[in-house]
């Protein structure tokens, strides 16, 4: 960008500023310089870097912190940076990759960040890289390992988009390889080898079949779902193979733990090879803390489930309470015509602001 990040902006130039940055997962190092240096000069913050994962913090002894976090990285862009405004049934739009997931939410984030120099909590804010990849690269969790007491807090907001209401907790998710065996041969004699890949047919059908559950955790309703979302297998066009995988997806309610999810699977697809290939526990919706009742009833609205996983699960482990509050439909989460309301972008502002200043 020709201009530096200028953080007096309102949220909607910078979350037009920060999404016209590409920043996929891996790439983020351009963006994490912009924000460090958009937040250089902010004498009630200090600032830490860990790679392109950056935390700024408040120390006015207040009673209680509160720790925000938003991710800086988004999946692969397709056509749709830069940005640009639209109008759809007369709503203003801003569209464009990052937009939803997460960066308006983020953007509010960095803009409370520079200008709310005496909040009613001490505030640790935290922007991280690599959310949309495997755990093990998240910047939450190496900051985790390097810098654990960052996290202390006694609760957490995560920017993610959640239609401008406060979703509690987030569903858990487990990836799984199931895989079948044969033996290779000439397809002109197939008789002599086995085929692994039909041998796959009962697994899909086993999904096919699979009804997921609707299960309810502390008042909020969490949707399950099991799908294969990747198939491979096959050596050439004229060998009977002897390899086929199928990789399953499993999105699980958080009152199961990562174990009990495993079980479940396991019991799915009893009699073939399945392995564990990434897994994160989900979060409960931990609305009865007293802190976070006072959130919700300040900006407003009726909790819901979050269906997909996000960050909060990491705090929840630790113990502190975790919702999710973002502009944005996650719906609209990855999708190539990914776009925030101008209006949710305002609106979540004002009610992390006026809860900033007054919790």
């Amino acid at each position: 960008m020709s201009q530096p990040l200028d953080l007096s902006a309102s949220a909607l130039d910078i979350t037009r500023w920060i999404c016209d940055v590409p920043s996929v997962s891996g790439e983020e190092e351009a963006l994490a310089d912009a924000i460090v240096a958009a937040l250089a000069g902010a004498p009630h913050l200090e600032l830490h870097r860990e790679g392109n994962t950056i935390v700024a913090r408040t120390s006015l002894g207040r009673t209680q912190r509160v720790v925000i976090a938003g991710h800086i990285d988004t999946v692969p862009i397709n056509g749709n940076v830069p940005t640009r405004d639209v109008e759809i049934d007369g709503e203003a739009y801003l569209w464009g990759r990052g937009t939803v997931d997460m960066k308006a939410g983020t953007a509010v984030q960095l803009k409370l960040a520079a200008e709310l120099r005496e909040p009613a909590v001490d505030i640790t804010w935290i922007w991280y890289d690599n959310e949309e990849v495997d755990a093990e690269r998240n910047g939450l969790t190496r900051l985790a390992r390097t810098r654990p007491e960052l996290f202390a807090g006694d609760f957490a907001i995560l920017g993610e988009p959640s239609n401008g209401t406060v979703e509690g907790g987030c569903n858990g998710y487990l990836r799984v390889m199931v895989r079948t065996h044969g033996v290779r041969s000439h397809s002109a004699r197939a008789w002599i080898g086995e085929n692994a890949i039909h041998r796959l047919a009962p697994v899909l059908e086993r999904l096919a079949r699979y009804t997921p559950s609707q299960i309810e955790v502390e008042g909020l309703v969490y949707r399950e779902g099991l799908n294969a979302v990747r198939i491979s297998g096959g050596v050439a066009s004229n060998v009977i193979p002897d390899l086929c995988e199928v990789e399953v997806n499993y999105r699980f309610a958080p009152s199961r733990t990562l174990e009990e999810a495993a079980a479940h699977v396991r019991e799915v697809f009893e009699g073939f090879e399945v392995e564990v290939i990434d897994a994160a526990a989900g979060a409960r919706p931990g609305l009865d803390a007293p802190i976070a009742r006072r959130f919700v009833e300040a900006v407003g609205g009726v909790p819901q489930p979050k269906y997909g996983w996000t960050d909060v699960a990491r705090f929840s482990a630790m113990g502190i309470p975790a919702v999710n509050y973002g502009p944005g439909d996650p719906h609209l989460a990855h999708h190539d015509e990914e776009r925030v309301p101008v209006a949710q972008i305002d609106d979540v502002e004002r009610g992390l602001r006026s809860w900033l200043m007054g919790a």
